[in-house]
């Protein structure tokens, strides 16, 4: 066949035809490519703050929520919880008056919290992270006569007071941590960052 007997024009649009198919493919398969990048929806709400309403919360009733794939716990203390604090003896603590970088500033006090009764805490011992349980009583047998309540870790026996304070010469070498948090109202905190408001 002769060059003469070519017809460019057609030449030239199967070109372009052939260009534009592949570049729709190329755009067909790199969008979910580019998608699996980006964080899915369900982690995006992971890392949300999280609204927790107290107006359910009874006294010395611990709640349970879930923030960045971690425990929260939000414990509305009794006036006898917060008496035990009071007069707990500093001297058993790594760090009775809060000075660490485990809390926000708002939480640096004896109470750990914005609002004495209401403490928040994220629920991961500081040791190597198992989960504590919470362990209101005083004084049980599996505890011995000196415990006032609190936080006990039965992984490796680490015990922490009901404002999170760790026990001296036990593996938690630090309190359990306070996240960010403020309360939107008088009954509804957001657990996740310090927000406006803080009271």
């Amino acid at each position: 066949m002769s060059s003469e007997n070519v017809n460019h024009k057609r030449r030239r649009v199967l070109s372009y035809a052939t260009v534009a198919v592949a570049a729709f493919g190329a755009g067909f398969l790199g969008v979910p490519f580019v998608k699996s990048w980006m964080p899915s929806q369900r982690a995006k709400s992971a890392g949300a703050p999280v609204e927790v309403d107290l107006s359910k919360l009874s006294p010395g009733e611990l709640l349970r929520v879930e923030w960045q794939g971690k425990p929260v716990w939000v414990l509305n203390r009794t006036e006898a919880m917060l008496e035990r604090l009071s007069t707990a003896p500093a001297d058993a603590l790594v760090d009775p008056t809060s000075k660490s970088d485990q809390q926000p500033p708002y939480a640096q006090n004896e109470f750990r919290s914005i609002k004495p009764e209401y403490l928040i805490l994220v629920g991961i011992c500081t040791h190597l992270g198992c989960s504590p349980t919470f362990r209101p009583e005083v004084a049980p047998a599996d505890l011995g006569p000196n415990w006032r309540g609190g936080f006990f870790c039965a992984c490796h026996g680490s015990r922490f007071d009901l404002a999170g304070r760790v026990f001296k010469n036990l593996p938690a070498p630090i309190n359990l941590l306070v996240p960010d948090h403020y309360y939107k109202t008088d009954n509804l905190i957001v657990v996740g960052t310090s927000g406006e408001g803080v009271a």
